[in-house]
């Protein structure tokens, strides 16, 4: 039996043509900057992006803690939403490597507003620590695939550069968001001081994402990444599945997006409810008090049908659409939650 698995977009496997891309790279040494197939993955990164300078990663994580180990001085505080990855997801790294403190504010929907922020930024007295960074989310993971809204990004870099404080987009799924907005991902990332987004999320590689910024900058988190232990030699094997990546699946990310408006539709007549409503990007949340549901009773049953689903807990369910999802396997899991609903009331 096929397994539909609605877990994550991390799931995805790369396709045979991405796997031919691989199997006939040309590599090197990357250490030495002499993997062709990362240089090109880089140079590629950064101009779709608009920056001047790309490093690959071996993951998302690093790519953000790169970034904030070049951004900051250890003391120094990190300002972000309480949701993100960034303070949720990666194990405290800021403090245990850069020496850095989250200062986070708690929203409703993955934005930081200006204000808050601004009183956030301590008084510039020497006995109170500094702010180093600021860091953004886009689309915001525990918000359900949220959009940062636009008009929000611009007053908040606006506000940091006027205050000199230097502005980090988590953006490992950021093509999902210039999709969704139908923008040029470009456009959407301006002005921020460094961008990171994920190879191997929706963009379906088996690994990798890629830090962008300034020359200098690359060049500082050219250090990082070899302090973190980030230095690959003939990586351009997995580099040449993010090139086939960004040349061949960055448009496909819209029947994601179809696919789980669709899927969330549907779980919204018969009873779920849903987040955020509208589906904005491949992320939505159903939870199941409404209609007397058990989460996880509801996944082991499916598994059974060869159908993966993420619960949070008891009520609570994580939805994520990919490209080894098609509209067939929509079809399928919602036939199979109806059957189940059916079979328990």
């Amino acid at each position: 039996m096929s397994e539909i698995d609605l877990r994550s977009d991390t799931v995805t496997k790369p396709t045979d043509e991405m796997r031919d891309e691989m199997a006939t790279a040309p590599v090197g040494d990357d250490v030495y900057a002499e993997d062709p197939t990362i240089n090109r993955l880089q140079e590629m990164a950064a101009e779709v992006l608009g920056f001047e300078a790309g490093l690959f990663v071996p993951s998302g994580t690093m790519g953000n803690q790169v970034a904030i180990w070049s951004h900051t001085e250890a003391g120094e505080e990190v300002i972000l939403e309480g949701d993100s990855h960034i303070y949720i997801y990666e194990l405290a790294t800021m403090s245990a490597f850069s020496g850095v403190m989250p200062r986070t504010i708690k929203t409703d929907n993955g934005v930081l507003p200006v204000e808050e922020v601004k009183n956030a930024i301590h008084p510039d007295k020497y006995y109170l620590p500094r702010t180093g960074l600021i860091a953004l989310e886009n689309t915001h993971n525990n918000q359900g695939g949220r959009v940062y809204p636009p008009e929000e990004i611009r007053e908040l870099l606006e506000f940091a550069d006027s205050v000199g404080v230097p502005v980090h987009l988590d953006g490992a799924r950021v093509f999902n968001a210039a999709v969704a907005l139908d923008q040029p991902v470009e456009e959407l990332v301006d002005g921020f001081d460094s961008v990171m987004f994920c190879l191997s999320k929706g963009l379906g590689a088996p690994v990798g994402s890629v830090l962008v910024g300034s020359e200098s900058f690359i060049e500082k988190a050219l250090v990082g990444r070899k302090r973190f232990g980030g230095g690959m030699r003939q990586a351009g094997i997995i580099a040449a599945a993010g090139v086939y990546a960004l040349e061949n699946n960055v448009d496909r990310l819209a029947e994601d997006h179809a696919n789980a408006r669709r899927l969330a539709g549907a779980l919204q007549g018969m009873g779920f409810s849903i987040t955020p409503e509208p589906t904005e990007t491949n992320i939505f949340f159903a939870n199941t008090e409404e209609i007397g549901v058990n989460a996880n009773d509801l996944a082991v049953e499916l598994e059974r049908s060869g159908i993966v689903i993420g619960p949070r807990d008891g009520e609570n369910i994580r939805f994520v659409t990919h490209l080894d999802v098609d509209g067939s396997d929509i079809d399928k899991t919602v036939e199979a939650i109806e059957d189940y609903l059916a079979s328990s009331s």
